[in-house]
């Protein structure tokens, strides 16, 4: 099976709005970052919100860090001029300093996990997260100066999902594409109703449920990419319809429906050898070393940090181009590939800001 997806969110659904006034509202270490890239920053409101209910004990160990009194969305970097997608988001900006990559950082993935944020506030973030651990995979000597500047909390953080996205990289040496796919991109399952199944798959595999939610990170953005990869692969959990059809394997559910697709990737790994050794089971979903060390980052990561997956959950579909590292938005739709060229005249938000 053949990931369609390296990284993956959900499309923003907010607009970006404010004004000098808000950002003086703001905390002076925010203000820091937004000055030098002369951004219009926004706040959105914060309620509260129920944490993810598994792995308490972790969790908890993650939000006695969180400061009580930083409750403020981070402030993203944003300019006016910028193409917007049909819901009024951009591709995300990339700081250039990596003093200012590192706090804008590190106060994401921080309002990622803290409760008091409220859900509608986080997929901006997990965009933004995303982007920046794209562009970094590629610069190593930037990555290093920001590592060096993040609080040690996040620093393994940070090494998990590098180690991820240079993994996916290694698997991919040829020109990259002058066409977009035939893929539609659509709304995931409810993050709630993923979990889940990816839990209820476990329970009766005995296939971490990390390891599951990773895997369908990798293979569809969480479902989020609807279409058939080149080896006629299908569903939320890419299977081949052969494979499917063995025993034991489909057993007469629907190859597109999230449950039946987690629970069938659940025993496809067991049957691969994945209870003795995941990565071997890995091999067997996707026959290479690299796709299998990355499944197996995005794993320790959720293991570790169980609120991770408020923002993994949220990853946006890109798409490495010929024309750089397009972004496709929530309900792109092309029944049939399309020149890169053609596709940007009519979507510029899709091309990272000049």
């Amino acid at each position: 099976m053949l990931p369609l997806i390296l990284e993956a969110s959900e499309l923003v659904q907010q607009k970006y709005t404010g004004s000098l006034r808000l950002l003086m509202m703001t905390s002076v270490r925010r203000l820091l970052i937004s000055l030098p890239l002369l951004v219009i920053p926004l706040i959105w409101g914060c309620r509260r919100s129920t944490a993810l209910q598994a792995n308490r004990n972790q969790e908890q160990a993650v939000l006695e860090q969180v400061e009580p009194v930083e409750l403020a969305v981070p402030v993203l970097p944003t300019r006016p001029d910028l193409p917007r997608s049909p819901s009024g988001a951009h591709y995300p900006l990339f700081p250039v300093h990596s003093d200012q990559l590192a706090l804008l950082l590190s106060d994401i993935e921080l309002a990622i996990r803290n409760p008091e944020v409220s859900p509608e506030a986080i997929p901006p973030l997990a965009h933004q997260q995303q982007v920046i651990y794209r562009v970094l995979s590629h610069r190593p000597a930037l990555a290093d100066q920001v590592r060096s500047k993040l609080e040690d909390r996040w620093r393994w953080v940070f090494d998990q999902h590098l180690a991820a996205r240079r993994s996916f990289l290694a698997m991919h040496r040829g020109p990259a594409s002058s066409t977009l796919p035939a893929w539609r991109i659509q709304t995931p399952a409810p993050p709630d109703q993923l979990l889940k199944a990816y839990r209820s798959a476990s329970a009766s595999t005995g296939i971490d449920w990390e390891v599951l939610a990773a895997v369908n990170l990798v293979e569809t953005g969480m479902g989020r990419i609807d279409g058939i990869s080149v080896a006629n692969a299908q569903g939320p959990m890419q299977f081949l319809p052969t494979t499917w059809m063995e025993p034991g394997i489909g057993r007469g559910g629907d190859i597109r429906d999230p449950w039946d697709a987690i629970h069938a990737a659940a025993r496809y790994l067991v049957r691969r050898g994945g209870l003795q050794d995941i990565r071997k089971g890995l091999w067997g979903y996707n026959n290479s070393n690299h796709y299998g060390r990355a499944v197996v980052h995005y794993a320790d990561l959720l293991k570790r940090d169980p609120l991770a997956y408020r923002g993994l959950y949220h990853w946006q579909i890109h798409y490495a181009s010929s024309a750089g590292d397009l972004w496709l938005h929530e309900g792109y739709n092309q029944p049939q590939p399309i020149n890169v060229l053609q596709y940007l005249r009519q979507n510029p938000h899709s091309r990272p800001a000049g």
